[in-house]
């Protein structure tokens, strides 16, 4: 039987997308899956501290292995904003308000350059580990694209022409900001379970 590792997150895009990267080598639960329907107060000033803030939670209830993303978009000539507010940088949970405070503040910007960030935060046998994915890209002056989620309709990643939210799931999954983390926790996994 594949082991149990549960992803601290409630995001059932960010679920999905997590299960394709990992294949069935683990059987993938999600809070909702685990009867955890609390909410985990993200009060670290870094991606790091929120992700370790949600997988100490959940192992330190449940004593499951499992790990957590805090993640988001950090824009230069917003001051590395949204950054760790990312999800409810507008007040709103919204992520079609947060894209268009993000546009309306970018109005005027000569300079675009922007990346996502993704730390992991993974609990294995008890002990702590992280994991760091980033992708450059820069932010487009209009949405565009219907895939992906949050901010993916205006990031395009450098090398393409194409934003987060045109591309094909396989293709965004190959090179985002989480599947570069996730590579790295998979690795990990191979070598310790």
């Amino acid at each position: 039987m594949s082991p149990l590792l549960v992803f601290a997150t409630h995001n059932a895009h960010k679920l999905e997308e997590v299960q394709a990267m990992m294949g069935d080598g683990f059987l993938l639960k999600s809070l909702t899956d685990i009867g955890f329907d609390e909410d985990i107060a993200e009060t670290g000033s870094t991606f790091q501290a929120n992700a370790q803030l949600k997988s100490k939670a959940i192992f330190d209830r449940f004593g499951f292995n499992c790990f957590a993303d805090d993640s988001g978009l950090v824009v230069d000539a917003l001051h590395g904003e949204p950054g760790i507010y990312s999800a409810r940088y507008s007040g709103s949970r919204d992520p079609k308000t947060n894209l268009e405070l993000v546009l309306q503040k970018m109005e005027h910007q000569q300079q675009r350059s922007a990346r996502f960030v993704s730390v992991i935060s993974l609990i294995w046998e008890g002990e702590h580990y992280f994991f760091e994915g980033r992708v450059e890209g820069s932010i487009i002056e209009k949405p565009t694209g219907l895939a992906g989620f949050g901010y993916d309709p205006i990031f395009i990643p450098d090398g393409y022409d194409l934003t987060f939210a045109e591309m094909e799931a396989a293709e965004k999954n190959r090179i985002s900001h989480r599947a570069l983390a996730m590579q790295q926790i998979l690795d990990f996994l191979k070598q310790h379970s």
